[in-house]
């Protein structure tokens, strides 16, 4: 591997993570994941542009917006021990069965960010990879009968530049929504060898015209804060449950 001039370091007096935690790219979530960190008792952390919450049990960490602070962030995270990493964020759907305040549950991407091609792989690493923790979350979903979809996401840099050519064209292949941040958090973390999945609600359609974004809205608003109360509820179980399970075993 090359050498790099900058590395992901965990500097003296920066917490130790464990294994599963939160990474919430919006800053529309920031008052509920303050409100989860006070009630859960975690301590609060520097995280460049973002803020890190963390404890023995799980951590939180965000805002972080845009496929390039995400993942100086998820590097931040993975060097001081994260290894499950759930994203949460928005997406905008390109399928008209995808409607807002769905749930996209991604499967693969097509990226049009200019941050994974940094985060070169093995021929045979290049594909996506099918982790245990989004079957996890999708069993979550369904115990709580909450109803998701699976599909593709298309994540690009340039949200103001989202053409009609390039949204019927990814729509025609299938691709279920648009995001800025998954594609690149997916591809450092098979560079890293840890885990990433993401939940994704949807914050307007782009299959339907004119535009009408849903997350100014305040039934948007409050449906976002519980999904993510509910995911972070699933990070402290999914430690706690390690933790025993290591118990059990003695290792």
């Amino acid at each position: 591997m090359t050498s790099c001039v900058l590395n992901p370091t965990r500097l003296r007096g920066e917490p130790l993570l464990p294994a599963t935690g939160i990474l919430a790219v919006n800053p529309s979530d920031s008052r509920v994941l303050a409100t989860v960190a006070s009630e859960a008792g975690l301590q609060r952390h520097y995280l460049f542009n973002s803020t890190l919450f963390s404890s023995e049990d799980f951590f939180v960490a965000g805002p972080a917006v845009g496929a390039p602070m995400a993942v100086m962030c998820l590097e931040k995270l993975i060097v001081l021990g994260a290894k499950r990493i759930l994203l949460y964020g928005w997406c905008g759907s390109l399928q008209p069965e995808l409607r807002a305040m769905d749930i996209l549950v991604p499967t693969s991407s097509h990226s049009e960010e200019g941050t994974s091609c940094h985060y070169s792989l093995a021929e045979d690493q290049s594909s996506d990879y099918d982790c245990s923790l989004r079957r996890e979350i999708c069993l979550m979903l369904e115990k709580k009968d909450i109803s998701y979809q699976n599909g593709s996401v298309w994540t690009t840099d340039a949200p103001y530049r989202e053409t009609l050519d390039k949204v019927n064209h990814y729509a025609g292949l299938g691709v279920c929504g648009v995001d800025m941040e998954y594609s690149a958090l997916k591809r450092v973390a098979m560079f890293r060898q840890v885990e990433l999945a993401a939940v994704l609600l949807v914050s307007d359609e782009l299959s339907r015209l004119p535009w009408k974004p849903q997350y100014r809205f305040k039934t948007f608003k409050n449906a976002s804060g519980k999904l993510l109360e509910q995911l972070c509820g699933f990070a402290a179980h999914a430690n706690h449950s390690m933790t025993k399970s290591v118990a059990a075993t003695g290792c």
